[in-house]
């Protein structure tokens, strides 16, 4: 009989191409991958897959059950999250944001979340892609940008704000026309990146060095390597302790972004899921987010 589970391992294949991206979207070993897609072969009697050398290719009957999986799917993760509406207050609840954030701002003020909410286990994941919360890759998203996907419950919780910042070793006794930057990665359509891009169209051969990651940024200014963009929270350090980056208040960055708590429309009926919710909303109203984040 077939396994239903290995529809799961089926879809990954197909959504990511490689048993290795498979591999990795499950938190399994590629070996693990092949061994479930052969089972599920076997058990349907069907070749679903050519096994090429550029890479596994869905056969023509592959294609033509990936939108029946589909379903199959969408029908288990929302019994899933039927399931998790009905619990207690007790269990697992994830939380997906973006690295930074996550290290800077989330993990120092998690106590007293912890505190109230003794029965639960939270698991917090820092992750620069968007999670798909239909398919319960997490149970509540703080996301830059909002959401579009129908079916979700959508909140703005805090206001990310963003300024130049260098060492002050490095200002000290340096002319403005000396400065050099770190710059995020060309053409990432990011707004505070955008802006800093902007401002050095006028003299691009100022740029140091570029990188795809904020936290890299930050400790190549902090090494007085350079001038860069940063949200105010990371300028400050973990839990919002002074550092020694100066902030640079000419030019103004005039660069503010929404954070956005987001869950599924059924998943926030879940009780536990809900008073973490709570309690994540009420962390970034508290005076220590808002000085951290202002």
């Amino acid at each position: 009989m077939m396994n239903w589970d290995d529809l799961r391992f089926f879809l990954a294949l197909v959504d990511s191409g490689t048993l290795t991206g498979a591999a990795r979207r499950l938190q399994v070993e590629h070996t693990t991958v092949a061994r479930r897609i052969d089972a599920l072969e076997a058990a349907l009697g069907l070749r679903l897959f050519d096994r090429l050398v550029r890479g596994w290719q869905l056969t023509v009957e592959g294609q033509h059950l990936v939108p029946h999986a589909r379903e199959v799917e969408e029908r288990w993760f929302s019994f899933e999250r039927k399931a998790l509406s009905e619990g207690q207050m007790e269990g697992v609840v994830r939380i997906s944001a973006a690295p930074t954030l996550t290290s800077f701002v989330l993990a120092p003020n998690l106590k007293n979340l912890h505190a109230a909410l003794p029965g639960l286990e939270l698991e917090l994941f820092a992750e620069k892609h968007e999670v798909s919360l239909g398919r319960r890759e997490a149970d509540i998203a703080l996301r830059m940008s909002r959401p579009q996907t129908a079916g979700l419950v959508i909140k703005a919780v805090a206001t990310i704000q963003y300024g130049l910042y260098a060492s002050k070793s490095y200002l000290k006794g340096r002319k403005r026309s000396d400065w050099q930057f770190a710059a995020y990665e060309k053409n990432s359509g990011t707004l505070h990146h955008q802006w800093l891009e902007d401002l050095l169209d006028a003299n691009p051969s100022r740029v140091l060095l570029r990188s795809n990651d904020q936290l890299v940024l930050r400790q190549v200014v902090a090494a007085g390597l350079g001038v860069s963009v940063l949200p105010h929270y990371l300028a400050k350090g973990m839990g919002g302790r002074s550092s020694d980056l100066q902030r640079i208040d000419d030019p103004l960055c005039p660069v503010q972004r929404k954070l956005w708590l987001v869950m599924h429309d059924d998943v926030r009926r879940s009780v536990r899921v809900r008073a973490v919710a709570d309690q994540l909303i009420s962390l970034f109203a508290s005076q220590v987010v808002l000085e951290m984040l202002a």
